[in-house]
């Protein structure tokens, strides 16, 4: 089965071409980076008008890239939700025409799930079942997985998603957004040791998160050392960034000890942090759990991951229908 898959759900406009959930044929994703730097974070509005002027010739890029014709494609599957309401009705309302143009099925899919079917997309996914820590600017979650479109939510971030933090430090430091590839770069040249933050477990036993006291902590280290910070620059990121590593590796491997489960996946923006992908697999290592992480341009939104989910979704008979709508928050 030949999915085109579309993702609009904030600041990336993508396409895909997948062929039966595994094998990508082409991905093409048109970042708004530039669009949204100046103001430290995304627009909204902006955002919309950007996927407006993206969508139809990232799709076709993505069709020719493929080197399908249109008449070969079997379904169309589109991220439904959750996200900015504005982009994904953009995505959203172009797969409906697009597949009722062509006469095929669609299917609109949960972005969450598109992330977490993105390490199936690699040569050695995980068997499931499995947990998976899915880390990203709007999100971070664990969950149990017991196939690609049934999973439970373990625990979640109680109040900022880790990727957030990450913008919101690097603003705090004066770099610039978006902030995770930033502070994961400057970290490499500090010592963590240097400049120590709290490690915030909550209850260890459980599986949420808070990032909100630590980001907190951060801010207040800047206006106690101000005359010193740009010369401990480097150390506070990496001092940062070590104390959010260690609560995701804590949280993810404690719960696939809950589970049982000797695989783990850890995906989503956030899985692109070369520091986190170290921690896990040294951790995990120690307890003989497999670790699976996708590779550097499939921790981003992108629509091979949401491709992948709606093959699975159609094969289970979910198709939409033209009533369906976009939701924001996760169902």
């Amino acid at each position: 089965m030949i999915l085109l898959g579309i993702e609009t759900s904030c600041d990336e406009t993508a396409a895909a071409v997948v062929v039966d959930g595994r094998k990508i044929l082409s991905s093409v994703v048109s970042s708004q980076i530039e669009v949204h730097h100046r103001y430290g974070g995304v627009v909204p509005e902006l955002a919309s008008r950007k996927h407006l002027e993206a969508i139809v010739p990232v799709v076709d890029e993505a069709i020719r890239k493929a080197g399908v014709g249109l008449k070969q494609l079997d379904a169309v599957a589109v991220t439904r939700g959750p996200g900015l309401v504005g982009a994904l009705l953009i995505g959203f309302s172009f797969a409906k025409a697009y597949a009722f143009t062509l006469d095929i099925p669609w299917v609109g899919v949960n972005h969450l799930e598109g992330h977490i079917n993105s390490v199936f997309l690699e040569p050695d996914p995980p068997r499931f079942p499995f947990v998976a820590l899915l880390a990203s600017g709007g999100h971070t979650s664990v969950y149990h997985v017991t196939s690609h479109t049934k999973m439970e939510v373990m625990g979640q971030t109680r109040d900022d998603a880790a990727g957030e933090a990450f913008d919101k430090v690097a603003k705090m430091l004066g770099l610039g957004y978006p902030g995770g590839g930033i502070i994961g770069r400057l970290a490499e040249k500090g010592n963590p040791g240097n400049v120590l933050f709290p490690r915030i477990y909550l209850d260890k036993s459980e599986f949420d998160f808070s990032f909100s006291g630590l980001k907190t902590a951060v801010n207040r280290y800047i206006q106690t050392h101000q005359e010193s910070c740009q010369e401990q620059i480097a150390d506070i990121a990496a001092g940062f960034q070590e104390a959010v590593v260690d609560v995701l590796s804590y949280k993810i491997i404690r719960a696939a000890m809950e589970k049982n489960c000797r695989d783990i996946a850890i995906v989503g923006g956030v899985a692109a942090n070369k520091r986190l992908r170290e921690k896990v697999r040294q951790d995990a290592k120690d307890k003989g759990i497999a670790v699976h992480i996708p590779s550097f341009d499939l921790c981003g939104d992108n629509a091979a991951m949401i491709a992948a989910v709606g093959y699975h979704s159609l094969k289970e008979g979910s198709v939409s229908d033209m009533d369906a709508d976009v939701y924001s928050r996760a169902l």
